[in-house]
């Protein structure tokens, strides 16, 4: 009986996390994801932290936004989820991805050793312009064009080696995503055509 209780007990407690990236509190998404100028009206500084990593960078305001709001939601402290042991015993998250851009701890810290400042990931001006960083290396590197949100996420997601290996053509899965991101990206292009004052 006892076996039951405690069973039942960590089955709660799981279920109660087992969900969260983030969405509550201070993280909690804007009202309209599906509308670029709706978003820029909501978050007042966002539309500052993309038009700068857009002048720095060279990344389009659009291409930003699609990927953060496929990473995040635009949730500042989102995480990825736990994983559970026996489907109910969790035992830390999937990986170490982390605030808007989902940058993973290694990469972070790469990022702030290169760019000799302190940034926080759960800050949208910080977590923009590390998107830029690491998308101004993929550019690089592999030759994208900065307006090709579907293969910059790609190379997002997979990292550069990964993307020049092709892992990602084995992932169903994560071409439709990539596709997503695209289709979202010329949407927030459309739209943020009405509304420059905000990120300009």
């Amino acid at each position: 009986m006892k076996f039951l209780l405690s069973l039942a007990l960590l089955m709660g407690l799981a279920a109660c996390g087992a969900g969260y990236k983030g969405t509550v509190g201070r993280g909690a998404s804007p009202a309209f994801l599906d509308d670029a100028c709706a978003i820029l009206q909501d978050r007042r500084g966002y539309g500052r932290a993309f038009a700068a990593t857009q002048r720095k960078w060279g990344v389009p305001v659009h291409v930003q936004m699609a990927i953060i709001h496929q990473e995040s939601k635009f949730v500042s402290d989102a995480r990825t989820p736990f994983r559970y042991a026996l489907g109910v015993i969790p035992f830390g998250r999937q990986s170490s991805a982390y605030g808007y851009s989902q940058a993973l701890d290694g990469t972070w810290k790469e990022y702030l050793a290169e760019e000799g400042r302190g940034a926080r990931r759960d800050r949208i001006a910080d977590a923009t312009d590390f998107m830029g960083w690491y998308m101004e290396k993929s550019r690089r590197e592999l030759g994208l064009p900065m307006t090709d949100a579907r293969s910059h996420y790609l190379a997002y997601h997979d990292g550069r080696t990964g993307y020049r290996r092709g892992t990602w053509k084995r992932k169903a899965w994560l071409v439709d995503v990539s596709a997503r991101v695209a289709s979202r990206a010329s949407m927030y292009e459309s739209q943020l055509q009405g509304c420059r004052r905000l990120w300009r």
